[in-house]
């Protein structure tokens, strides 16, 4: 493809060069090959300008940046060079063109929100998937190209990788694509060019703090996917009227003209009636615009009600019937991680779950204790906090750790450079002043045994933080770990050591 094309849309401050044949558009140096266009851009760790001259040495024919400092110093170079003001966005721009604009073909739904957005997303997916529709799936799991499952470095991957999984779902004859949008993806133009079809907000808690600042930024990254500001507005949102921020971001949505469809436990256009769950699943009926249906579900939990409205209104946007939506429900099984049980014939319930905030691990533990009141049972939880990332919420997940639950291991999770004995210190002002007992032990898989130790019958372990994650970033390097099979491991052993 001619440079001229790939430049097609794109306001640049200035230009030198011969419309340079390109054979591909990169971001990252270490996949420059010959007659790739390279896009160095500042981003949130690196600043890729300093690779530029590397690129070119690599074979790049062009180079497309954002430092006026880099374009000076290339621009004697055999490269074509173009300087423009924001180089994410013309990352997104150049690779749609280069991927000949396959976000256009696709029917796009976007899920924002603190937590829902991995279930919401899967139950979207298996909603339309069910209904035989092929599928493009963006997510902090995993990816899923029209049927083929792929590994997910991150929830929402940079402009360029996401319309490279676009071209190749539509050339597999995807038609639909369902992302969670991250609050980091919207702030860094990572979604920069894409018209969502409808938008859908789960809610929002404390986190990211790290990145945003403040509660009003991270809200404003967010709002970014509904109010038109840097996005074209959607056609429809789904917005949960339950949560805090909810009502603002409808009215937003409206201005721009999106109808918008709200739903809630109780109020809301989609709502359920005749709730009844255990730890097996759950069925209610869920009231609708279009009527009532009568849901059953493997999923769980309040917090999955939620989920599974949020999902059944977005899929009805996109065209489902009733009846298709609830077949889609019953279809899927379980989301990997998401309230996930682990059995190895135990006596009590484990489960593994991603619940990474105060909001996610209260949600978690108030659940669980539903399902071991009636068997007198004790709640037995399981946590640690991030290293690297928001420090101001690990206290706050001490609180909700030691508010809700009978006993509490304080572990590591993914510490990453960070002293793991310096994230516990920050944890424990919180978790003391709870009335639940607590142990801590920053080994995840000698405290993993702890808890279940510690359980009965008819009492349910908790195993919070990492969900479906296979491995463990310690400063070190990066490990295998996965909590189910660590667990499945120690009850074994645990079994063995009882009989």
């Amino acid at each position: 493809m001619k440079m001229n094309e790939i430049l097609a849309g794109v306001d640049f401050l200035r230009r030198t060069g011969r419309d340079a044949d390109i054979s591909g558009v990169e971001y990252d140096s270490r996949r420059i090959g010959p007659g790739s266009l390279f896009v160095a851009m500042q981003g949130g760790t690196t600043d890729g300008n300093r690779y530029a001259a590397a690129a070119i040495h690599s074979g790049a024919a062009a180079v497309v940046t954002d430092s006026e400092a880099t374009y000076r110093e290339i621009e004697n170079s055999n490269a074509e060079l173009v300087l423009v003001a924001h180089g994410r966005r013309a990352l997104a721009q150049v690779s749609a063109n280069f991927f000949e604009h396959p976000e256009e073909t696709l029917a796009l739904s976007g899920v924002t929100g603190t937590n829902g957005k991995t279930t919401t997303a899967f139950l979207l997916d298996a909603m339309l998937n069910h209904a035989a529709r092929k599928t493009v799936l963006i997510g902090t799991i995993e990816y899923h190209v029209a049927g083929a499952v792929r590994s997910s470095p991150h929830t929402t991957p940079e402009s360029r990788d996401l319309l490279a999984l676009f071209r190749e779902g539509v050339d597999a004859g995807a038609t639909e694509a369902v992302m969670e949008v991250s609050s980091h993806a919207l702030a860094q133009a990572r979604v920069y060019g894409l018209a969502y079809d409808v938008a859908i907000f789960t809610n929002l808690t404390r986190d990211h703090l790290d990145f945003h600042g403040t509660m009003e930024d991270y809200f404003a990254a967010k709002k970014k996917l509904f109010d038109g500001s840097e996005l074209r507005a959607p056609r429809v949102a789904v917005i949960n009227g339950d949560a805090a921020y909810g009502a603002q971001l409808a009215e937003a949505a409206r201005k721009v003209g999106a109808e918008v469809f709200l739903y809630g436990i109780s109020e809301g256009d989609y709502r359920a009636d005749r709730i009844r769950m255990n730890a097996a699943g759950m069925e209610f009926a869920m009231v609708t615009p279009q009527g009532r249906v009568d849901i059953a579900t493997r999923l769980t939990g309040r917090v999955n009600i939620y989920n599974l409205l949020a999902a059944s209104a977005a899929a009805m946007a996109r065209g489902l019937s009733l009846e298709a939506v609830r077949d889609g429900i019953a279809s899927l099984a379980c989301v990997p991680g998401r309230f996930q049980s682990v059995d190895a014939g135990q006596d009590f319930t484990v489960v593994v779950d991603y619940a990474h905030t105060d909001d996610a691990l209260r949600n978690l533990i108030a659940l669980a204790r539903e399902f071991v009141t009636a068997t007198g049972g004790k709640v037995i939880t399981l946590f640690g906090c991030g290293g690297d990332r928001d420090r101001t919420k690990r206290p706050l997940m001490g609180q909700a750790a030691a508010e809700g639950s009978d006993f509490v291991v304080v572990t590591s999770d993914n510490p990453r450079s960070e002293d793991p004995e310096a994230i516990l210190r920050d944890i424990l002002p919180g978790i003391k002043d709870g009335k639940a007992e607590f142990v801590t032990e920053l080994d995840r898989k000698a405290a993993i045994r702890l808890a279940l130790e510690r359980a009965k019958p008819g009492d349910i372990v908790l195993l919070a933080g990492k969900g479906h994650e296979k491995t463990q970033t310690l400063r070190e390097g990066t490990i295998s770990f996965d909590d189910a099979e660590v667990a499945v491991d120690a009850l074994r052993n645990l079994k063995g050591a009882r009989a």
